[in-house]
């Protein structure tokens, strides 16, 4: 018997799919299919997938054309599928030619013939949605940049106080929001934070998707006001805290409620920058709760939850400006969290999750690393996890976006309870610095 092995996406499964498919059986009697995990594709910088993995490899199935489906999941895997299967052939779409020489030391390569005018990169972007930014938050250029990975985003417009300095040949300027937002399909809102609000409102009640940086409202009641509007009109509202949609925090995540280490019982967690403070005077958008807040709760209601019994802030001001640095207590029934965050002052950037039989250790800047260990009372039970970051979760998070938009689902690595307890804290801390004016 040959056997065949070819390997592949298959997102969106086309005729140009089915072809390479029907090419690589005529070349055997028995062809193994195999299909790239969403893990596997982020490594090679794919990350614009629109299916998920069960769905590709149902698709594949239900050709009728493979004897056999399998996931792709790891670099050296075609070798090893090749000698565990004792495949005589490897089969390959021609873009692909001369990537896989190296697999003649194994079996037969073969580059197929593909069929001309169709790929799902050019399905995908046939769906394009364009993109007005509004605001000249320091996370801009870093969005700008991402939304270049992603098939079916396009930065099509700019309102911006300031002169961003990015390629802006194909980016149409703008001078009035009314007109960016009837000219765009998404709004990527990045204003200052007490502004967020009446921007986002204006967008959703346009009947505009909207990506905002967080806090996306400095109240609960606004915040929850803003998700039901967008859940009326059907549409999308992201709180872009990147770091929710990072592959190392999601697993941490995971590790956490499987009770690696018990039950939680404290949670510490640090950020700060020095950077930010040369902004903050330039600019005055910011304090340190505000501009860290969002990110430093994140892990705390992601893991202890929504509903703590009390909240507590120390600030200190410098400069005349208000809040350099706040340490926030937050006591739930069953356990505490110490949340730091600074504007012009450094500290360690890390991230403690203590639990009754161990604990979670990430190191600065935990909301970018891609590093974690698991650690116990005896030092040999101690585990490492190593992930790739790449994009810091904001790829990963406008792959979520488009799908959410294309497929109308609902947003599942950021919870709204989140974004409106995140709205609620500012509002809490607006109202604690009220007492010492």
């Amino acid at each position: 018997m040959i056997k065949v092995i070819t390997y592949g996406t298959f997102d969106l499964l086309h005729q140009g799919h089915i072809n390479v498919l029907k090419r690589a059986k005529a070349l055997g009697d028995y062809l193994i299919v195999g299909v790239t995990t969403e893990n596997f594709d982020v490594t090679r910088g794919k990350i614009n997938v629109r299916q998920s993995l069960m769905e590709r490899m149902e698709a594949v199935k239900n050709t009728g054309i493979a004897d056999e489906v399998i996931p792709e999941e790891y670099v050296g895997q075609k070798i090893d599928d090749i000698i565990r299967n004792g495949v005589s052939v490897f089969a390959i779409g021609s873009d692909w030619k001369g990537k896989f020489d190296y697999l003649n030391e194994y079996c037969q390569v073969v580059y197929l013939p593909r069929t001309e005018g169709v790929s799902s990169t050019q399905l995908r972007s046939d769906k394009c949605l364009n993109i007005g930014i509004v605001g000249s938050d320091p996370t801009l250029l870093k969005f700008y940049k991402q939304v270049q990975f992603v098939n079916g985003l396009k930065i099509n417009g700019i309102l911006s106080e300031e002169n961003i300095e990015f390629d802006l040949r194909s980016v149409i300027r703008y001078s009035d929001y009314s007109e960016l937002l009837l000219n765009n399909d998404v709004v990527y809102v990045a204003v200052r934070p007490e502004e967020r609000y009446k921007y986002i409102r204006q967008a959703l009640e346009s009947k505009k998707h909207v990506i905002s940086e967080s806090p996306i409202a400095l109240s609960a009641d606004r915040t929850e006001e803003l998700f039901e509007i967008a859940q009326k009109n059907n549409l999308q509202l992201f709180d872009s805290i990147k770091t929710a949609y990072a592959l190392p925090f999601l697993r941490l995540v995971l590790l956490v409620k499987s009770g690696i280490i018990g039950e939680i019982k404290n949670i510490d967690v640090t950020c700060t920058s020095l950077e930010m403070y040369e902004w903050l005077k330039k600019t005055k958008y910011y304090t340190s709760f505000t501009g860290w807040g969002s990110i430093a709760l994140l892990p705390v209601f992601k893991i202890l939850g929504c509903e703590f019994d009390d909240i507590f802030f120390l600030t200190l001001n410098s400069d005349g400006i208000k809040d350099i640095f706040t340490k926030i207590t937050i006591k739930y029934k069953e356990a505490i969290a110490t949340v730091n965050v600074g504007i012009g002052i450094k500290s360690e950037g890390d991230l403690r999750i203590s639990g009754t039989k161990g604990y979670i250790y990430v190191p600065s800047p935990w909301w970018k690393s891609g590093y974690f260990e698991v650690r116990y009372e005896n030092s040999a039970q101690n585990k490492p996890y190593f992930y790739d970051n790449e994009g810091e979760g904001l790829r990963t998070e406008l792959v979520q976006f488009v799908r959410c938009v294309s497929n109308l689902e609902r947003n599942f690595y950021m919870d709204d309870s989140i974004s409106k307890n995140i709205g609620g804290a500012m509002d809490l801390f607006k109202k604690s610095m009220e007492k010492f004016d």
